[in-house]
């Protein structure tokens, strides 16, 4: 084995140099923060097999590319600049209709102040620079919501075939409780009772396992704590006669390498079915952070959103306008504690139901 070391400014990116290099066939040896003249970097070393490096060099040797700009290329590039001149005319004509209507910067700046995006509200008002709609406050706000529900997405929930999901997510976001939510409307709410399993991967926290093995005792359903990828891989295989299998992670902040790398590693092991990997997010967190969560948790292709703590805010004009930018589809929404009450599949109607009360009372 040969080991090399990767440096970049967070780890999702010292790993994915990693894996551009060689591919998902490598070994964490160790991942830590050092100081590069003078700066905080993150340091993956990782480990190949010296077959794997003389493999790839053979297969790069044989494939030379070479990137010729093609007259299809040079038109694609001159109809974007015409579509660039076209926005920046229709950019003139929006900001003179502003400036003569104040019902748009009202309306506008009363989305703002609810949490959606300046940039956003731009785009929308722009293509009604020649309606009549912008001479009436309620009109404009109706029209507004109705896009926003056009844009919002959701998962419905499938259960026609066996499915594993892994949470991912925070610390303190929630996941294991709606884990446990989760294995109760499958095993016991639904139209059939479905063959459900546990498995926890959070070793990281003091607890952790307890706690899903006590919801698991109580509804009488399989659990079984992962230590490795060899193990999660084995442990798979000896669940695939379930109909849902389960997978609770370790709470990570954005920043917090060891885990993130170590999901990494259980999400790349050759398990030979598919993982959906669904992110839990907090209805509370501010904008700033959810951006930070969702850009190091996107890396592990994310299939859905459960949002948690849904109870615990009125205000879901930051959660909306997150939804707005990274059209992520909802599956599940997650309230309260109580296992498996506090547990509704997603709905655009309920969530923007509870938007327009907040939109009213503005």
């Amino acid at each position: 084995m040969i080991e090399e070391t990767f440096v970049a400014s967070d780890p999702k990116s010292a790993y994915e140099l990693a894996v551009e290099k060689y591919g998902t066939n490598i070994s964490l040896v160790s991942a830590k923060q050092v100081l590069y003249d003078g700066i905080l970097r993150s340091e993956v070393i990782v480990s190949i097999d010296e077959n794997e490096i003389l493999l790839l060099e053979d297969t790069s040797d044989e494939t030379e590319i070479t990137e010729v700009a093609s007259e299809e290329e040079i038109l694609l590039s001159e109809l974007e600049e015409i579509k660039e001149e076209l926005f920046l005319m229709k950019d003139d004509m929006y900001k003179e209709l502003q400036e003569d209507n104040p019902h748009i910067a009202k309306v506008k700046a009363l989305f703002i102040k609810k949490g959606i995006s300046a940039a956003w509200l731009e785009g929308m008002f722009q293509s009604l620079s020649d309606s009549k709609i912008v001479e009436d406050e309620s009109l404009l706000v109706a029209y507004i919501l109705e896009e926003i529900d056009d844009i919002l997405q959701i998962q419905k929930e499938d259960l026609s075939s066996p499915k594993i999901m892994m949470l991912v997510g925070p610390t303190g976001v929630g996941k294991t409780t709606t884990i446990a939510k989760l294995a109760a409307r499958y095993a016991y709410l639904l139209d059939r009772p479905y063959k459900v399993a546990l498995i926890n991967l959070d070793t990281f926290k003091v607890g952790a396992i307890e706690q899903l093995e006590h919801y698991a005792d109580i509804m009488q359903i399989e659990h079984i704590a992962v230590h490795d990828a060899t193990e999660f891989r084995d442990t798979l295989e000896h669940l695939k006669g379930y109909d849902v299998v389960l997978v609770d992670t370790a709470g990570m902040s954005p920043y917090d390498m060891q885990k993130f790398i170590k999901t990494v590693e259980f999400l790349t092991a050759d398990t030979k079915r598919e993982i959906e990997v669904n992110l839990v997010l907090s209805a509370t967190v501010k904008y700033e952070d959810m951006e930070d969560i969702y850009q190091n948790f996107s890396f592990l292709n994310l299939h859905s959103l459960i949002i948690s703590k849904f109870d615990e805010t009125k205000h879901l004009g930051t959660l909306l306008n997150f939804m707005l930018l990274y059209h992520l589809p909802m599956s599940y929404f997650s309230m309260g504690q109580e296992v498996p009450d506090d547990l509704r599949l997603a709905d655009k109607e309920y969530l923007l139901e509870h938007f327009i009360g907040d939109i009213d009372e503005g």
